[in-house]
């Protein structure tokens, strides 16, 4: 009994994506195929990233698995929705057995399986798969596999929660001879000048920010042993030789004796590629920071979320801006480049809010920042508190979180305009060259400041 493992991302039909271009592949699908393997259950991975639904259909009518295991997330529910429709209506695709996991799939379980999913992964799943496919192969009772949901009755049956991997060291290596790993390579050369790969090293976040959903990894912290990981890094180097790594993992410096056992090993084995990885400022130190650098660090994001204590304090960051800024700058004064995350619209956030954020960045001077309106996504913190102020909630089947609204302390407009004005300002700020474009740059922000104003009283 054959699985096909895929997903409903099509960077063909995302313009902003076609605008970046800076394609990943599916990390979590390629290291399920590789579990999958290693038991000698035959296994395909159909990547839709450079593809189209319509030759991934063809795929599908050609192969005609017994199982379809679809990845789903905020951005691809949709058309995930649309792919189950079709494989459950049409008898070309031979009515396969339709599992979903995911981020997305975790909160909302009972959508999923009423859209037309059989059987729904929650959480981590690798060992989950492999038991529910020797289960439908075998007709053994799927109540007793952990970690899935399905309906029964016209109700919604979960059995017991799935405990943890514990042990990564026995994980297998992702399955990136499953898919055209090149092509991501030339996408990222051809628009950027370097090539770039993904490595996972932990699973788990042990923090509590309130907008985070750990739905699939849970609040947890396990890591690969430094040894395996600098393994693969030598692989990678050896088979793809890409440019830059980027490590997916949510805190890379958690453990600082991971991160010296780290240093060493990719040192040793002559693993070194440049990197960036994402961090929290309080655990970096000078230390840290040396580190980083000699095991090839080239960019750190450090996460901030807002320049107001009193909005950090509110998302349960548990950090000092502060502390932030001198992390941003310590990786600056090192040679290295930084990045931080910015979040505005967040339940209580008011103007002197968004003019502390604008006075923070320029403090701190970070080489890249990226910035979004909050939005609160189902199961985390942050929806359940706002979840009485919904004002707007779009229909599920054809909308994602991205949609839903919130009573927020001004109109909804005046944060698309505060993204404006923290955009334009620092830009102005960092610009000390161009005295057209820096005008052009102040001309934005001031009316973007104006508009903030008018829908401030909205």
């Amino acid at each position: 009994m054959s699985i096909l493992l895929t997903h409903a991302y099509y960077l063909s039909t995302d313009p902003k994506e076609q605008r970046i271009m800076k394609p990943y592949p599916p990390l979590g699908q390629l290291y399920i195929s590789g579990y999958l393997q290693e038991r000698r259950i035959q296994n395909y991975i159909f990547d839709t990233t450079f593809s189209s639904k319509e030759k991934q259909l063809r795929f599908i009518a050609t192969k005609k698995p017994e199982i379809v295991a679809i990845y789903a997330n905020l951005m691809t529910k949709v058309e995930v929705i649309k792919l189950i429709k079709i494989l459950k209506t049409e008898a070309l695709y031979g009515f396969p057995k339709i599992v979903l996991g995911g981020p997305d799939v975790s909160y909302n379980t009972e959508n999923y399986l009423r859209s037309g999913a059989q059987y729904i992964v929650i959480g981590e799943g690798e060992e989950t798969l492999y038991e529910l496919h020797q289960a439908i192969v075998n007709k053994t009772d799927i109540h007793d596999i952990s970690g899935i949901a399905y309906l029964k009755d016209d109700k919604v049956v979960k059995t017991a929660a799935r405990i943890k991997m514990k042990d990564l060291s026995l994980l297998p290596l992702p399955n990136r001879k499953a898919i055209d790993m090149q092509k991501y390579l030339d996408t990222w050369k051809n628009n950027h000048g370097v090539s770039s790969m993904t490595v996972s090293t932990q699973r788990g976040c042990p923090y509590t920010c309130k907008w985070c959903s750990t739905a699939v990894y849970g609040q947890s912290y396990r890591r690969r042993p430094a040894k395996l990981v600098a393994q693969e890094l030598a692989m990678l180097k050896h088979e793809y030789n890409p440019d830059t790594i980027w490590f997916v993992d949510d805190v890379f410096t958690v453990s600082h004796k991971w991160l010296t056992e780290f240093h060493k090993e990719v040192i040793q084995q002559d693993a070194v590629i440049p990197f960036e990885c994402i961090t929290r400022a309080e655990r970096l130190n000078d230390n840290v920071l040396q580190q980083l650098k000699e095991a090839g660090c080239y960019r750190i994001w450090i996460g901030a979320e807002s320049g107001s204590q009193k909005i950090v304090d509110a998302m349960d960051r548990r950090v000092k801006v502060e502390t932030v800024r001198e992390a941003i700058q310590k990786t600056n004064a090192l040679g290295m480049e930084t990045g931080t995350f910015i979040m505005v619209g967040y339940p209580g956030e008011n103007e002197q809010d968004i003019a502390e954020t604008i006075h923070h960045l320029k403090v701190a001077n970070p080489t890249h920042f990226t910035i979004t309106v909050a939005y609160p996504i189902k199961g985390t913190s942050l929806y359940n508190e706002i979840e009485n102020d919904i004002t707007v909630q779009p229909d599920w089947n054809t909308s994602t979180d991205r949609d839903i609204d919130f009573r927020r302390t001004y109109h909804r407009k005046f944060y698309d305009f505060a993204v404006r004005r923290i955009v334009n300002e620092v830009h102005y700020f960092k610009n000390k060259k161009n005295t057209i474009e820096k005008l052009k740059l102040k001309i934005k922000s001031i009316a973007a400041l104006l508009f903030m104003k008018y829908y401030k009283f909205k």
